[in-house]
């Protein structure tokens, strides 16, 4: 399951977010994603959870839940459109 988590701090590192989602099972893979000129955070990031159920338990608890001092938007991600 792939999980859109957004309103992330600039500070929050991959392994905090991959630490936050491990607390309701496996986590495959953790993006913070870069903006391309400066490299900084962008302020969103993907987490891949492979049970369907832990990641929506994952969804469900940290919707809304404050991470490094904002709260985060988590949704399922949906599919990435075309340009």
């Amino acid at each position: 399951m792939n999980i859109y988590v957004g309103n992330l701090s600039f500070g929050l590192s991959e392994q905090e977010l991959r630490d936050a989602f491990a607390a309701f099972g496996d986590v495959t893979s953790v993006k913070i994603l870069l903006d391309r000129e400066t490299g900084r955070p962008r302020g969103f990031g993907f987490v891949e959870m492979p049970n369907q159920s832990e990641g929506q338990a994952a969804i469900t608890n940290l919707n809304g839940k404050e991470l490094d001092g904002r709260p985060v938007r988590v949704n399922e991600a949906r599919p990435r459109e075309r340009r």
